[in-house]
């Protein structure tokens, strides 16, 4: 990647144009002056979701529901390759139990299930919870 990319603010979904080489300098949002990278999965709903699926920048998206057990166990797992990935790869989760329509539109019909999209498109899909191990190895191969 070169130039510069275009990425909504996990906090007020304004759209950031930030140099790639300067990615890892973190950045700040234009309007509302809040981090655009906070090491953390976003949570995304269904007016927000296409403008983070959408943005130039990888998009890492696990759907779950607070009742599934391997959700659970995998939340720390994603919340951590958050941290380390950040700002390379934008993380988010989207409840699939407050979020329906989202779920049903990409058919979710296992959680969790992971689907890395870029610039809009589906690129890869995973069900099932993952060890960090396994979680990064897997978005390596997605992303090289």
């Amino acid at each position: 990647m070169s130039g510069k990319l275009v990425i909504p603010c996990p906090h007020c979904d304004t759209l950031n144009r930030v140099p790639v080489d300067r990615l890892s300098d973190g950045g700040k949002c234009g309007s509302c002056g809040r981090p655009l990278f906070t090491g953390h999965p976003i949570a995304l709903n269904a007016a927000r979701f296409d403008r983070h699926a959408g943005a130039e920048l990888p998009l890492l998206v696990d759907f779950w529901a607070a009742w599934c057990g391997p959700c659970r166990s995998m939340a720390p797992v994603f919340e951590a390759a958050a941290r380390e990935m950040e700002p390379h790869l934008r993380f988010a989760k989207v409840d699939t139990e407050a979020e329906p329509e989202v779920a049903g539109r990409f058919g979710i019909q296992a959680i969790p299930t992971l689907i890395l999209f870029r610039s809009g498109r589906e690129v890869a899909r995973q069900s099932g919870a993952m060890s960090g191990h396994q979680l990064k190895s897997w978005i390596g191969a997605r992303l090289a």
